[in-house]
């Protein structure tokens, strides 16, 4: 016990007396200064909706796709209903989670190959997740109307990283 009293002792009149110095660590260090930043994750940046629509997909002659903006689906084949979201000053890959709501189960369900897609163990809720290289900040997807599909209210909502940024609600209805 004596000795790491006096070790104690010869420790703190050194630090007092100036013996034991060394120089203070500067704030800036060579690491610090050279390195690269990271690139910053979806969820870091500001996602800003431009512009949300919603309608039937159109394809003029030339392979141009336009959205006839309307809230009401007819129910025939082949029809094509979906949105485009515009993201404000975004470029890059999007991450973003797609659910649709119907109102009763369809008939089947199917999408393109190799999409992250489940469904609801009732068969009315379907979840897509996909990235998507957004370039213009533009983001969309589309459902083709097949035979069984349900008439009545649907709802689409859009999230990126478990943001809500749009919704969508219209109706499917039977053609006459």
């Amino acid at each position: 016990m004596r000795i790491l009293a006096a070790t104690a002792v010869l420790a703190s009149s050194w630090l007092i007396s100036g013996v034991i110095c060394s120089e203070p660590i500067a704030a800036t260090s060579g690491v610090a200064q050279n390195a690269k930043p990271f690139p910053t994750p979806t969820s870091l940046k500001k996602i800003t909706v431009s512009n949300a629509e919603f309608g039937l997909k159109r394809v003029d002659s030339k392979g141009n796709v336009t959205i006839f903006q309307t809230t009401r689906v007819p129910l025939q084949q082949g029809n094509a209903y979906g949105w485009r979201i515009k993201l404000k000053d975004y470029q890059g890959e999007v991450k973003w989670r797609e659910v649709l709501r119907l109102p009763k189960p369809p008939e089947t369900w199917g999408t393109d190959s190799g999409e992250d897609f489940s469904m609801s163990p009732d068969g009315m809720t379907s979840v897509t997740r996909r990235t998507q290289s957004a370039p213009e900040g533009v983001i969309e997807n589309f459902w083709t109307i097949t035979p069984g599909d349900p008439v009545g209210k649907h709802r689409i909502e859009v999230y990126i990283d478990d943001r809500l940024i749009s919704t969508f609600e219209f109706e499917i209805i039977p053609v006459k």
